[in-house]
């Protein structure tokens, strides 16, 4: 069975960038004609150019098909023993061609965006994917306006090296002066900058400028001959206007601070027991418990333990968990999906009732719906599939304090670094930095790395109780499937899972 895994804490992207007059005055799509046409002339190409390589993409017979243009600038920087020792950069550019006829899909991609590269592309694509029937390409062109859920103040392309360079170094001094265990800092920074152009069959034509910017501190602490270490850090799709002092001291606080419990942490013994999952990081539960297996791609193939349970009751009746692309600034939020479908907030549990799993294109005509806007790519290379964004529960009705309160013997967790799930049968597992052990109904002795395994549809079912403490976990979550991986957030009011195995002592 193939596994889904869950790449915690990336934030590897790469530093420094060239300024490219005519983008930097793309810092929003919201003025979208203006945009569209600044995209276009970047990218060479015209709306006769497109509708060319649209017909060849249809010349063989298909359903649909897309064309899908990427620049990114990935920009990174570290400071390690009080100094910047890593500046590095990275420039990705081309376009991805899709054909879909039926369940097959053929797709290709050119690295030079010519007419000739495009064409050859686009004919591979036709040729994998080759129907004996299909639709032509739409005569007019739309071009749909978006709400932007991500305006930059200033742009990543206005900032240089030496503009952020004080930012990691603040970091490091000020990890030093939180604490004299302090013995090492490990203070990075990264900014990632996308111009998509968009087209598709049905004549649909956008464009997107996609920010993401991350800041995180590792501090490793010595106490009497024991070393810890703990790790920090933020990220939202913002421009430069990101970096602050607050974010600043955010990172410090929490690295210090958990790098510090570490010293006085055990490993609990282990077994099935009850389980707090605080708010906050806690969202790892709803993404590889169950958030792969309501992605409607393993559900239309029959894979997803969850396949035949739309429409029916998965979990207590005041649960409810939700899918959304349109949080203002958050990592995981797009303004239209990379099929071209804008982003939307999905309900894919409501009152207990499984109500919609997360689709793209292809589910979505399986299905005979709408889609959710989850078809998601990690670049130009790839074809879009369902994907998550932010995936967060909904407050509940009780106070964590009540939860604590009404467990005996069990443990709190409340930091995550990754996990992973079998999505065919629902099991999970994901690894817990830090928590507490509970006893008498009261946090007791801190307790570090442990492993917490469970099943899916049972893990769901088994939350008793959810707290009104609703805490999305802004830091630098990454989500891999079939080799792609892209940003997301996740989220979760603290919950008690009445029985999980520890995996412990």
């Amino acid at each position: 069975m193939e596994r889904r895994n869950f790449i915690g804490m990336g934030g590897m992207a790469l530093m420094g960038s060239a300024l490219i007059p005519d983008l930097l005055m793309i810092t929003s799509c919201a003025d979208a004609k203006n945009a569209i046409a600044l995209m276009m002339n970047h990218f060479g190409v015209s709306e006769s150019d497109l509708k060319k390589v649209m017909a060849a993409a249809l010349e063989n017979g298909a359903d649909y098909a897309d064309l899908y243009f990427e620049h990114t600038f990935n920009n990174y920087l570290s400071l390690q023993d009080g100094a910047v020792n890593r500046v590095s950069s990275n420039i990705d550019y081309g376009v991805g061609v899709r054909v879909v006829v039926g369940d097959r899909t053929g797709y290709a991609y050119a690295e030079n965006i010519t007419p000739e590269e495009m064409l050859k592309a686009t004919r591979t694509a036709s040729r994998i994917a080759s129907g004996n029937t299909g639709t032509t390409a739409a005569v007019n062109v739309s071009e749909p306006v978006f709400t932007d859920y991500y305006p930059v103040v200033r742009s990543w392309e206005e900032v240089t090296v030496k503009d952020k360079t004080p930012y990691v170094q603040k970091i490091n001094d000020r990890c030093f002066a939180m604490d004299r265990r302090v013995a090492k800092v490990i203070a990075s920074q990264s900014d990632t900058t996308s111009y998509l152009l968009f087209y598709n069959s049905e004549g649909i034509l956008c464009c997107d400028y996609r920010p993401m910017a991350s800041l995180s501190a590792y501090c490793i602490m010595n106490d009497k001959g024991r070393t810890e270490n703990f790790h920090s850090a933020r990220a939202f799709r913002k421009g430069a206007e990101f970096l602050t002092d607050d974010v600043v001291e955010t990172v410090c606080r929490e690295a210090i601070d958990g790098a510090s419990r570490m010293f006085t942490a055990v490993k609990p013994k282990g077994g099935e027991m009850p389980v707090v999952m605080a708010a906050g990081g806690s969202g790892i539960l709803l993404h590889e418990a169950i958030g792969h297996a309501f992605e409607a791609d393993f559900n239309r193939k029959n894979i997803s333990i969850f396949s035949d349970l739309l429409g029916k009751k998965v979990c207590n009746e005041h649960i409810n968990v939700i899918d959304d692309g349109t949080i203002a600034g958050n990592r995981g939020s797009i303004n239209f999906d990379d099929e071209g479908t804008p982003s939307r907030k999905t309900c894919i549990v409501t009152e207990g009732i499984l109500t919609s799993y997360l689709h793209d294109r292809i589910s979505a005509r399986h299905y005979g719906i709408p889609s959710t806007g989850n078809g998601r790519r990690e670049s130009f290379r790839y074809a879009p599939m369902p994907r998550m964004r932010c995936t967060y529960m909904e407050n509940g009705n009780a106070s964590e304090e009540e939860i604590i309160a009404g467990v005996k013997n069990g443990v709190y967790a409340d930091k995550f670094t990754n996990g992973q799930v079998q999505i065919g049968a629902g099991d999970f597992t994901f690894f817990v930095k830090s928590g507490y052990l509970i006893e008498n109904g009261k946090l007791t002795q801190p307790i570090k790395d442990i492993n917490i395994i469970g099943n899916g549809p049972k893990a769901l079912a088994d939350i008793t109780m959810v707290a009104d403490n609703l805490l999305l976990d802004n830091s630098t979550w990454t989500c891999g499937k079939n080799g792609q991986s892209i940003p997301v957030t996740q989220g979760l009011p603290s919950v008690l899972v009445k029985k999980l195995t520890v995996g412990g002592i």
